[in-house]
């Protein structure tokens, strides 16, 4: 692949002070004009009004972040080297996980965080799950695939590229093997010291939520004895935190009927027994529950990403204010709700305004005991603020 600077992207005056601070974006409303013949995917210099050189990195203009910033050196190509230097820089900043045998599944690549702007790379055991979500890494993509199993040396490559993005991007949705062995249905990991089996071919995301590890070994201190709701389970890891710290009993709340499948297995796997498993919409069943006067000790609130956009941010807010409050309303006094939002559009902030007016609502006062955030191998560059979609809270309700 040839890595040869194709146009120049010249900014209006007064935009360059973002790429100045080594944010990775250049919007479209920044753009004075685009010099050259560059075609999408390309990779482009880009020059200040007065035409200083800014940075480097890859165009396309059918999105409207036109340029995903690579580099702020002049001198550094962007070749077969500089990918797997910058492959290798991510993959050694796991160092610490890969040598831990209670977990054997984590985050590799975390995009513009790792200063690799489009590219997801999740490790799961001897398996490697990617995406390629926009169209300068897709350029780059066997390239990059061949950095990966050098480094790693994995069984197998599976990509997950079916995702939405890669359509504002304007390429296709893909799925399927990219090198090496196919994985089996189901790939047997370790987190925690707990075992988990997940399917990267068809799970959600690229298979688990590898971005609440740290989090679910947060929730340990709190359920011993204690029933436990884990509403939105999906397939079943807080269930199995809860249960190896010694709930006395968990309930799991799903959508999802395989999911749930997943779920029993995961906890047979791990030598519990003591559940129960309900398929359904979590905001009715957990109106049936207010309505039964059922209550918990603990409840885990995690919903899937409830806003893609600021456009959606109040829809949002309304459902997590909604969950929320019953959930408040299904704890006992002293029990503990733990309750994230993985919507980056929803700020920190927010959210906690949110728990406020949930449990104001259910008529209950609260104590924030903890926040959350996600683990160290979804790491946030300081210069990109963005890459900080996790938040949660842990509340005691009095």
């Amino acid at each position: 692949m040839d890595g040869h600077v194709n146009g120049t992207v010249v900014l209006k005056q007064g935009r360059a002070k973002p790429a100045l601070q080594r944010h990775p974006w250049v919007f479209s409303g920044a753009i004075e004009r685009i010099e050259g013949a560059p075609t999408d995917g390309d990779i482009v210099d880009v020059r200040d009004a007065g035409n200083n050189w800014l940075a480097r990195g890859y165009l396309n203009r059918q999105s409207q972040i036109v340029v995903r910033l690579l580099t702020w050196h002049q001198d550094q190509a962007i070749d077969a080297d500089f990918w797997r230097r910058r492959l290798a820089q991510a993959v050694s900043g796991r160092h610490r996980l890969a040598g831990d045998p209670s977990t054997t599944a984590y985050r590799l690549v975390h995009a513009e965080s790792d200063y690799l702007p489009g590219l997801v790379v999740d490790r799961y055991g001897d398996w490697l799950a990617v995406q390629f979500l926009t169209q300068g890494v897709e350029r780059w993509r066997a390239e990059i695939v061949s950095a990966l199993v050098s480094l790693v040396t994995p069984k197998g490559v599976y990509e997950r590229s079916d995702v939405d993005v890669r359509e504002r991007e304007g390429l296709p949705q893909r799925r399927g093997l990219v090198w090496g062995e196919e994985p089996p249905e189901h790939i047997e990991i370790v987190e925690n010291g707990h075992r988990l089996p997940v399917d990267i071919r068809e799970g959600q995301k690229t298979g688990a939520y590898l971005d609440q590890r740290e989090n679910r070994a947060r929730l340990a201190p709190f359920c011993l004895g204690a029933d436990v709701l884990d509403a939105f389970s999906y397939t079943g890891a807080f269930a199995v935190a809860a249960a190896a710290a010694g709930a006395e009993r968990v309930t799991l709340v799903d959508s999802s009927g395989p999911a749930l499948d997943l779920a029993r297995r995961a906890m047979a796997l791990n030598g519990y027994q003591r559940a129960d498993y309900v398929e359904g919409d979590v905001f009715s069943v957990l109106r049936k529950y207010r309505a039964e006067r059922r209550t918990f000790n603990v409840i885990v609130v995690d919903p899937p990403k409830l806003a893609a956009s600021s456009r959606e941010v109040e829809r949002a807010s309304r459902a997590y204010k909604d969950v929320n409050l019953l959930a408040f309303q299904l704890l006992q006094p002293g029990g503990i709700l733990f309750t994230t939002s993985c919507s980056g559009a929803v700020s920190a902030d927010l959210f906690q305004k949110i728990i406020f007016g949930a449990a104001l609502d259910a008529g209950r006062e609260a104590q924030i005991v903890g926040w959350l955030s996600q683990g160290s191998d979804h790491p946030v560059a300081l210069t990109f603020p963005e890459g900080l979609y996790l938040k949660g809270l842990i509340c005691r309700a009095l």
